[in-house]
């Protein structure tokens, strides 16, 4: 496992899986996507690997997805959805707008969602919740709201935030759910800094952060020590992933 962030020792993970959970296998592909292993189910998210030069060494065509997650249209999240999708025959999980605009290209096998609504898969339970950022489709057409999601397991539970501001709705989510880890953009300028960040980890009561949406271009380009020290100072782990480098929470 290639994490800038470390390694927690096998003492934290004790503590921190007593009630019996395993662990959660997460694979970093780059900007805001990742997968998440749950029940023997791969559940995708924001799939954006064309384009980015910082992921060179993810093939996408190589990319597992049972379930495809999508937090907004921007072509930052959504570029490679549609071919993974055909590849995989993955079920594509969005908004309303996002799901209708992939089944003008054909891609009828989807589930979609509106914010405080959910739905249970046989991997889980899916939450869309809010999130504050815009949304456009790349051709232009509307892109419905912007979210992130809640999902919910016997294997433990976890947050993405998709792309947003710091927003006092974070706080429901750490006084309903318990969570294993909490995926947060941190780049700024489009999104939270990774000091905002910090105080969404508290909103939400999770210590362990998986970094995203932060270097693949110039304005949002972060000073890893920097952040690194800030989240430990707050008591709290970053992990920032290689494209392509997995970490089990």
């Amino acid at each position: 496992m290639d994490n800038i962030a470390g390694v927690r020792s096998s003492g934290q993970r004790q503590v921190e899986t007593e009630t019996g959970e395993g662990f959660m296998k997460v694979t970093y592909y780059g900007h805001s996507c990742f997968a998440a292993q749950i029940a023997n189910q791969t559940l995708l998210f924001d799939p954006f690997i064309t384009g980015n030069e910082l992921a060179t060494g993810v093939d996408p065509n190589n990319i597992p997805a049972d379930y495809i997650l999508i937090s907004h249209g921007h072509s930052d999240h959504l570029g490679d959805a549609g071919d993974i999708a055909r590849r995989t025959g993955a079920t594509i999980v969005s908004n309303y707008e996002i799901v209708q605009w992939f089944g003008k290209q054909g891609l009828l096998k989807a589930h979609p969602l509106n914010h405080g609504g959910g739905h249970t898969f046989d991997f889980g339970r899916v939450k869309f919740v809010n999130a504050i950022h815009s949304s456009s489709l790349p051709d232009g057409a509307y892109g419905g709201n912007p979210g992130g999601f809640i999902v919910e397991s016997a294997e433990g539970n976890f947050y993405y935030s998709g792309d947003t501001a710091l927003t006092w709705d974070m706080k429901l989510i750490g006084e309903s759910t318990h969570l294993r880890f909490a995926a947060l953009c941190i780049g700024d300028n489009f999104t939270m800094d990774f000091e905002d960040a910090i105080k969404a980890a508290d909103f939400v009561r999770c210590r362990e952060v998986l970094g995203l949406h932060f270097d693949t271009f110039p304005p949002i380009k972060i000073n890893h020590q920097a952040a690194l020290d800030k989240f430990k100072a707050a008591g709290k782990h970053l992990h920032l992933l290689h494209p392509g480098a997995s970490h089990e929470f």
